[in-house]
């Protein structure tokens, strides 16, 4: 009881229990009376709701000597299990401020499975159900693609139920102010305010909450002939628009009000960007009123026409003619983690490569890469303005849009610009984040990855032009897996006037004074320092990138690339083509002919009757790829493959214990840290002279806000130990996937970067 109290003394954020004396048999067999400690770090607001000791973690299917025994606890806000034999901690893993190595966010579970393995029985828990057989195993199968699976051969019968039949409860949330993120920013926000923190936290990623916001990407992507609009203000007009719209300079306010009352949600259209030459991007719902459709789209046609310099055509794509729906794009993604995830690798390579084929996720992720293509051929090479038009506005549009911004503007390639465009194309603009992540769990019709096929298109182009992206593969990986942590605003809410009506009921319960900014009591997901230290937040950069500011090694000098200000045109060009400048070499075979592909023939030759759209395409691939112009995707099926660290990271046979992108990335890090060092200190040497002043030392104190993952080590540093990060970085914690180790399973060539192959009768079908 002493020890107890100094422990609670010293450790004030954290929950101390003593487990209750038992003398451990079974399996065991100690025959002794065991007490142990268990230490519980809980959050600001988090309490503990149920817990049961003596649980044993599933390491393995076939053998039980790797198992964790400890402790399962279940609270507000995740599952947790503490081993009693905490393993030693990799010295460079990555440390969530949030989740320990065994945690699960109550949100990020799918299925709550109980087994009697003695009667045979199996049940799927939800809210407020019974359980009329004791539990010997639960399976937890989450949203992030992992399955826990907890056997209770020595727990008490009835703390196993009781805890099992908790999370169940706890992850099935009646209501969205009963996420747990309400109780922990309300806590965070008056602890912060105690400690005198600044507004923001410091965000640097526009919101676009406010007017200022939309002026400066007006002023910067140079459309003069568009203006902020306010009479979405209190959202009057429609709920799922945000307050500010950027609109044509020529339509006045009460015709936009007239015209509202036609559109689908009352979604009048929606400005996205514009290119230098003058065309123009925009969104629209589609029109609920067949009499009004003509004469209202001649009057926004007209509008658009008249902010291009050129007085352009407008180009309208209806995606719901001719994209996946999401009940599809959902099918294809259940058939993939289905594979990836549930079913072990037991066939041959080429049958299991053929099985995530005819799941067709990638051919929708194909599918939508392409189409974007074809948008930006008109925004670029034809120089006219495009209406994206979806029913609602709110799904397909969202991945067409940011994916056409990202091939066209490089600002959207840099970590803060990706940020703007998911708060701008996503978060703003509506998109269903509650419905399509179903975080209440309530209906299930409504659930679809759209967010992860964006993440899976954007890690596609990433794959293609390594060094055109200012963020790496992690960076995606760690912001899916934040749309299961419930505890920021930018994947609670499914419109910008849901998400303020909740915010404000949430700052009247929580006492926060009125006109505060949300940004500060309620943050997005961009303040990073919420989950990731400063040093772990550095994994985020890719040591690669070509952009602003960006060093490069040329023929032996350090070389800084910058941006022109028209870089946009396929007729601007970076080195030569045997380089690429970054881009992954190209392997191609002749495609169909009359495809959008077929420009990426390697001899690229002139072919007779080309169509204009074929001959643009065909003008950019012939050319080497400007990291920091207008980027397309190579679209031939083998150049579209599986998302590996997203969806193999927990599949052990497809883990590299000691390596993986991550630490290549991380070796190239230090690498160029170093250049970046020497250059500096070049800079700084001016030569022998009397008045000179002398070089820094090697091991001095050098600045902590480096660009770079960590410090490249000084020669008069001692030596470290080297620095591993597995493959299935962020989260490598022992058991996240129960089932059969299966060695030697010819499935090497897939994991060393082989290609999927679409099937011929996919090639043949494959027409514009």
């Amino acid at each position: 009881s002493t020890l107890l109290k100094k422990l609670q003394k010293h450790l004030p954020s954290c929950l101390l229990k003593q487990s209750v004396s038992k003398t451990i048999t079974g399996s065991l067999s100690v025959g002794s009376t065991l007490t142990s400690f268990f230490l519980v770090c809980l959050s600001p607001g988090e309490i503990v709701v149920n817990e049961v000791n003596f649980v044993r973690k599933c390491i393995s299917a076939e053998s039980s000597q790797d198992d964790l025994w400890g402790k399962l606890i279940c609270t507000n806000f995740k599952v947790s299990f503490i081993p009693q034999d905490a393993p030693p901690k990799q010295k460079s893993q990555l440390s969530h401020l949030l989740l320990g190595a065994h945690d699960i966010p109550l949100t990020c579970l799918e299925q709550v499975v109980t087994v009697n393995d003695t009667k045979g029985k199996k049940k799927v828990l939800g809210s407020n159900q019974k359980l009329k057989f004791n539990p010997t195993e639960l399976i937890l199968y989450c949203k992030d693609l992992r399955i826990i699976r907890f056997c209770f051969d020595e727990a008490g019968p009835e703390s196993a139920k009781k805890v099992c039949l908790a999370i169940a409860h706890y992850s099935h949330p009646a209501d969205l102010h009963l996420l747990f993120g309400f109780e922990y920013q309300g806590r965070r926000y008056h602890e912060s305010k105690v400690n005198g923190s600044t507004p923001r936290g410091g965000l640097q990623t526009p919101i676009f909450d406010r007017s200022s916001d939309w002026d400066r990407e007006i002023k910067r992507t140079g459309a003069s002939e568009w203006r902020v609009c306010s009479i979405n203000e209190n959202y009057d007009i429609s709920p799922s628009l945000p307050e500010q719209i950027v609109v044509p300079v020529s339509l006045a306010d009460q015709d936009l009000k007239l015209y509202s009352s036609f559109f689908t949600g009352n979604r009048i259209p929606l400005w996205c960007w514009n290119h230098p030459g003058g065309s123009a991007l925009v969104r629209m719902a589609s029109i609920s009123d067949p009499l009004q459709q003509k004469k209202i789209e001649q009057r926004v046609f007209t509008a658009i026409t008249k902010s291009h310099p050129q007085r352009s055509d407008v180009f309208r794509s209806d995606l719901d003619k001719c994209l996946p729906n999401i009940q599809d794009i959902q099918s294809a993604f259940v058939k993939v983690r289905q594979i990836c995830v549930i079913d072990p690798f037991e066939e041959s390579e080429e049958r299991w490569l053929s099985s995530i084929e005819n799941t067709r996720w990638l051919e929708h992720v194909r599918a939508f890469l392409k189409h974007s293509a074809e948008i930006v051929y008109h925004l670029d090479g034809k120089n006219a303005s495009v209406i994206l038009q979806e029913e609602e506005d709110r799904d397909l549009n969202c991945v067409v849009s940011s994916l056409v911004q990202l091939m066209l503007d490089p600002h959207y390639r840099s970590l803060i610009g990706f940020q703007s465009l998911v708060q701008k194309e996503w978060v703003k603009a509506g998109h269903r984040f509650l419905d399509r992540c179903n975080h209440l769990k309530k209906n299930y019709k409504e659930e679809s990855p759209l967010f992860i096929l964006f993440l899976d298109c954007v890690w596609q182009m990433m794959n293609q032009y390594p060094a055109a992206f200012e963020f790496t593969e992690t960076y995606l990986t760690v912001l899916s897996d934040s749309m299961w942590i419930p505890l920021f605003s930018t994947f609670l809410f499914n419109s910008p006037k849901q998400r303020a009506q909740h915010l404000m009921d949430f700052a009247k319960n929580k006492a926060i004074p009125p006109g505060e900014d949300q940004v500060v009591y309620f943050p997005p997901v961009w303040d990073w320092s919420q989950q990731f230290s400063t040093k772990d937040q550095t994994l985020f950069n890719n040591p690669m990138y070509i952009g602003k500011g960006a060093a490069c090694v040329q023929n032996g000098e350090v070389k800084t690339f910058k941006r022109t200000k028209k870089n946009y045109s396929s007729t601007l060009r970076g080195t030569s083509a045997s380089m690429r400048n970054g881009v992954k070499g190209a392997d191609e075979t002749l495609p169909r002919r009359g495809s959008l592909v077929s420009e990426l023939k390697p001899d690229f030759s002139p072919v007779k009757d080309e169509s204009p759209s074929e001959r643009f395409f065909r003008d950019w691939f012939s050319r080497p790829a400007d990291q920091q112009g207008l980027l397309i995707p190579l679209l031939i099926p083998s150049h579209v493959a599986l998302w590996r660290l997203f969806f193999l990271r927990w599949v052990p046979e497809a883990c590299i214990p000691k390596g993986g992108p991550v630490t290549a990335y991380h070796k190239l890090s230090q690498l160029v840290d170093e250049i970046d060092i020497l250059q500096s200190q070049l800079r700084q040497y001016k030569g022998p002279s009397p008045g000179s002043m002398p070089l820094p030392s090697p091991g001095g104190p050098l600045s902590d806000q480096r660009r770079m993952y960590f410090k490249a080590s000084s020669p008069n540093d001692p030596p470290t130990p080297p620095d591993f990060l597995t493959s299935s970085f962020p989260f490598t914690p022992m058991g996240n996937l129960c089932r059969r180790s299966i060695h030697g399973t010819p499935i090497s060539k897939f994991l060393n970067g082989a290609r999927i192959w679409l099937s011929t009768e996919t090639l043949a079908n494959d027409t514009v």
